[in-house]
């Protein structure tokens, strides 16, 4: 095949080289608009996964490469006044003039025509003349811009400024980052090394920041000059230097997130930038075009056609690149709210970075570095009030929250069973909590029980309005005491519109084929076109709703639950006076969020003054209504929190979504972690984290991480009621409670694991 390839960076480049190593009849040509020896970034960065790709793809190449290569193993963090070092990450830099003067020669060697300082106009002309272009032109791709009608680009520009910088003040022992603050705000660097003497210094900051600074009215000397007296103190006298000569002002950009939708049409294929973008941060651009330009030279070898070629191609590189680019993203957006996670403590500001693209789990941090993780966990746990010496994962820390005290931080999640009979759980609540408390969580949570008949979400929901709710629910509540050390939680909460349905296993949020009752809510509106229009509260409903939630509230403190927990989420009664999705009034109950937020408040200030007042109250929320703009988006979750915290709530349960049917979630493992995050570090308020939790690796990143002071595990616990107890015997902790009746199976199961005999001491 004749096949040209549109730009002479790593992914032109390397493109040519890999389709010419499987075939060598080919006729391939390089076009490159620069001279070869014009280059605008300082260093690229390698992983050793990466490199050994590229070393089974072209052992020649990645020798050459190799013997140019700057590595490290560490990273080092400055963040007040302290140099936080962590190993065993194994990262290698070369600079990028050089790694393009390498794959210009192995090009050469192997017969590529490389053609500098040529202009394509027309990517569309050129195909004319050629069986296949590849379209690595980067990041401001003209072909991806040409045939946009039909790669269908998303280009997304990010919120934080950077520029691109170099120096020769050493960086030679650790990939390093340097948190300065400043008048103008805070400012860091990414800095490392990629030749004996010179090392890429990226610096970022917030746009209001950069704009303080005034950066944007500077020349990119003047630019340097200002850098180097913020880092003064790191550059040992050395200068920075900027290579951008072609950009015009001051260098500094916004990162611009790219995916295109398709990435082929007819005989043109995009590769590299130009096709898709990961954030510098992650140090992934140059890996994500290697590596696809490998697995297309392997798919027009192995396809029978073209078109063949280009599915397989897209399809697989695809998944890579979107999982790389929620890495990326990750990444970037820990970056923009950095100074969010200002307040922490170095240890744990120094694990949020390490961890914040979660490529890096707990467990796969203890392979890097042991000892900097154990002396994290022994930090950790003193924090938490266990002793000096205790080395075990954040999820066995004990927690406080007014006189309650948790043995740990794993929550049972509140579950609906669908089991009750007339709102009375029977013996199947008392087996189901009673297993669970005896697992090993630190706290149980009930499903959200209703305060009336009418409150109900379906016939089977349990109720907490009835003498015999009462003493079904105190039977449980003495099991749990005094049978585990286990806490438990009453959940309260009323249906709203989202009343008078099928069970759960039956069809979801579907009315009743039959005997459906009258449901109210906010405003006066339908769950779905299917369900009911509720009838919109009136203060003589809202009044009585209050009372008999008051009323609930002194019946969960006579059964003797230990923490109370109020549902204002997932649309059901108080969540539809939160969102605007629903509640449409006109008085003092709707409109700003303080009005809207008034009645949970009340509800809230209510029960308050009938718990005992040692005992916690927590509320849970939907963080996110996943609407966009027209619903609770994450900043206004923020607002919420402040209310709640103002009005002396102890925690908030942070979940997301169930308010519309017009929502659109983005799933993922934590993906509602995120605004557990943003809450517990913008507020202060403690936090429960929801949603898709399912691993210790995941319980123990996000509490070791500051994301959350409690993880809730719902569907973990529904398949094992043990989940706390197993999980700690594969972890090798022994310091676990388990029933005494159930000795001789712990025992077995420790050895099974390998975790060695049960001993007193955690390890």
């Amino acid at each position: 095949m004749k096949i040209a390839c549109l730009g002479g960076g790593p992914a032109g480049l390397y493109s040519a080289i890999s389709i010419k190593l499987r075939d060598p009849a080919h006729d391939v040509t390089v076009f490159e608009r620069n001279r070869p020896d014009d280059t605008f970034g300082w260093g690229v960065v390698f992983s050793n996964e990466t490199f050994d790709n590229i070393a089974a793809n072209d052992p020649a190449s990645a020798q050459a490469i190799r013997e140019h290569f700057a590595y490290w193993d560490d990273i080092a963090v400055h963040y007040r006044g302290q140099r936080i070092v962590s190993t065993g990450h194994g990262f290698s830099g070369i600079a990028r003039k050089k790694l393009l003067q390498l794959l210009q020669q192995r090009a050469r060697g192997l017969g590529i025509d490389l053609r500098f300082e040529t202009e394509i106009a027309s990517a569309a002309e050129l195909a004319k003349t050629y069986d296949l272009v590849v379209a690595c032109d980067g990041l401001n791709s003209k072909t991806r811009n040409e045939f946009a009608a039909f790669f269908n680009p998303a280009i997304e520009t990010r919120k934080n400024k950077f520029v691109w910088l170099g120096t020769h003040q050493k960086f030679d022992d650790a990939f390093t980052f340097i948190f300065e603050e400043t008048t103008h705000g805070w400012i860091w660097a990414h800095a490392y090394q990629f030749d004996a003497d010179t090392a890429t210094f990226i610096v970022e900051c917030s746009d209001e920041t950069w704009h303080k600074f005034g950066f944007g009215t500077m020349s990119q000397e003047e630019n340097c000059r200002a850098c180097e007296q913020i880092f003064a103190k790191y550059l040992g006298g050395h200068k920075l230097m900027s290579n951008a000569a072609h950009l015009r002002g001051s260098a500094w950009l916004n990162f611009p997130r790219v995916l295109c939708e398709k990435w082929s049409h007819e005989n043109i294929v995009l590769m590299g930038d130009a096709a898709a973008t990961a954030h510098f941060s992650v140090g992934s651009g140059t890996k994500l075009a290697m590596e696809s330009a490998i697995f297309l030279a392997n798919c027009l070898r192995a396809e029978p056609s073209m078109p063949a070629a280009f599915a397989k191609y897209e399809d697989a590189r695809r998944t890579e690149v979107l999982r790389l680019q929620s890495a990326a993203r990750n990444s970037l957006e820990w970056f923009e709210d950095v100074e969010r996670y200002l307040h922490l403590d170095p240890v744990q500001f120094n694990y949020s970075l390490l961890t914040r693209s979660q490529r890096i789990s707990h467990e796969n941090l203890r392979l890097r570095d042991r000892k900097w993780l154990e002396g994290a966990e022994a930090w950790f746990q003193r924090l938490a009030g266990a002793g000096d010496n205790k080395v075990r994962r954040p999820m066995f820390a004990p927690f406080r929250l007014r006189d309650m005290g948790l043995k740990n931080r794993i929550v049972v999640s509140p579950m609906a069973q669908y089991k009750a009979v007339d709102g009375c759980p029977t013996d199947w609540h008392l087996v189901h909590y009673a297993e669970r408390a005896k697992g090993g969580a630190g706290l149980v949570c009930i499903e959200m029980t209703c305060v009336s008949p009418d409150g109900r979400i379906t016939l089977g929901c349990t109720g907490m309005y009835a003498p015999a709710h009462g003493t079904a629910w105190e039977r449980i509540v003495d099991f749990v005491h005094a049978e585990t050390d286990a806490k438990i939680c009453c959940q309260l909460g009323h249906s709203g519109a989202k009343g008078s349905t099928q069970l759960g296993w039956e069809e979801m949020d579907a009315p009743l084929p039959s005997g459906n009752w009258p449901v109210m809510a906010a405003s006066a509106l339908a769950w779905s076109p299917r369900n009911q229009i509720a009838r919109a509260m009136t203060r003589p409903d809202m009044d009585n709703v209050r009372d008999q939630f008051v009323a609930a509230t002194e019946m969960a403190a006579r059964c003797g639950f230990d923490m109370l927990e109020l549902h204002c989420a997932h649309g059901y009664l108080l969540s539809s006076f939160i969102t605007p999705l629903t509640n449409k009034r006109a008085d003092e109950y709707g409109g700003s969020l303080e009005n809207r937020m008034r009645y949970p408040l009340e509800i809230f200030r209510a029960v308050r003054t009938v718990w005992p007042a040692e005992k916690p109250i927590s509320v849970r929320i939907s963080a996110n209504d996943w609407v966009g703009s027209g619903g609770i988006e994450p900043r206004d979750a923020v607002g919420i929190s402040r209310l709640l915290q103002d009005a002396g709530v102890d925690i908030c349960d942070v979940s997301a979504g169930q308010t519309s049917i017009a929502a659109k979630p983005v799933y993922g493992r934590m993906f509602q972690t995120p605004f557990s995050d943003r809450i517990r570090n913008e507020t202060g308020m403690a936090t429960m984290a929801v949603g898709n939790i399912f691993e210790p690796d995941h319980v123990n990143s996000i509490l070791m991480a500051g994301r959350a002071d409690l993880v809730c595990l719902a569907r973990p616990h529904l398949a094992d009621p043990y989940w706390t107890l197993h999980a700690a015997a594969r972890l090798g902790d022994h310091g676990e409670t388990w029933p005494p009746p159930y000795y001789a199976g712990r025992d077995q199961l420790y050895r099974l694991t390998g975790s060695g005999e049960p001993t007193t001491t955690a390890v």
